[in-house]
């Protein structure tokens, strides 16, 4: 029996490439558009090539940037990732406990990225906020707008702060979901505290964990509200991470080609190191022994 086709299913499908062509396809290519012109007003530009690119890959302030974004996402991963798998393998599992845990951690991520800039900023002065007043106080000349490393391990520890209960939550609702069986095999073999972690949760928790640092990393390279209102970018450019250097070319300087070409090296980096990351995690998980799942 020959099966029949009703091929008019693909048009139920055009509303979303409608939204898809709206939203990413058409601002991407007006993107690439400006990235090889030399655009002066509406009606005056010139064909310029791959010439911009060059010029954004050859830019030493690019390629710093580039080198303290990086920096700035590995630190904060090699932070957040253990520190919220601590947290979640902390946190009451039941009862009153377990939903009153649950809203103190989840508080952070309900602060907008400008207003954490802001809480920060006062939590850092030396006059009136508590972290600055506390350190002064330990003989520690803590001062964000003139020391580089003050700023750069403060921007860190905000977006520690800021951040870890997302590894956490998403980690807890991974530990919430590997069956009791799991555990009940442990405590017949009498495996330590460190081998139910190492052969049993943490193989659980790889998929969150991908998703996790996948989030974790595209978020952190996009960084921008935060370090703004708090240091604006110095001391110098000590904390002038990508986005703060494409906001200033595009909108400070309104130079539309050298921001559209630094725009799409932008997004091909991301791309590039996700793409990685993934990769890398999957083969991690193929790589690691399968324990089978005990009878229930």
């Amino acid at each position: 029996m020959n099966k029949v086709y009703n091929n008019r299913a693909w048009w139920l499908i055009l509303p979303m490439l409608a939204l898809v062509a709206f939203s990413a396809v058409i601002p991407l290519m007006t993107v690439v558009n400006y990235s090889v012109q030399d655009v002066f007003d509406a009606n005056t530009r010139f064909f310029t090539g791959t010439e911009w690119f060059k010029e954004m890959l050859n830019d030493p302030a690019l390629q710093a940037a580039v080198l303290r974004q990086f920096a700035f996402s590995f630190t904060v991963l090699a932070i957040e990732v253990p520190l919220g798998i601590g947290i979640a393998l902390i946190m009451p599992k039941r009862g009153w406990q377990a939903s009153a845990v649950l809203i103190l951690v989840t508080m952070p991520l309900l602060i907008p990225w400008n207003v954490v800039g802001s809480i920060w900023q006062i939590f850092t002065r030396g006059d009136i906020g508590l972290m600055g007043w506390s350190l002064r106080e330990l003989g520690y000349a803590y001062n964000i707008t003139a020391s580089p490393v003050d700023a750069w391990a403060t921007i860190v520890l905000m977006d520690v702060w800021h951040w870890t209960p997302l590894i956490a939550l998403l980690c807890y609702s991974g530990l919430r979901a590997i069956p009791d069986a799991y555990y009940q095999a442990a405590r017949i073999d009498r495996a330590s505290r460190w081998a139910v972690f190492r052969f049993i949760q943490l193989p659980k928790l790889t998929n969150v964990l991908v998703i996790g640092i996948l989030l974790r990393f595209m978020h952190s390279f996009m960084i921008y509200a935060e370090p703004f209102v708090l240091t604006g970018g110095g001391p110098g450019s000590s904390t002038t991470f990508l986005s703060q250097s494409l906001t200033t070319m595009a909108i400070g300087q309104q130079d539309l080609g050298p921001s559209a070409a630094f725009s799409l090296i932008y997004f091909l980096i991301i791309l590039l190191v996700t793409w990685v990351f993934y990769t890398a995690i999957m083969n991690m998980q193929k790589d690691t022994p399968h324990k089978e799942a005990p009878d229930e």
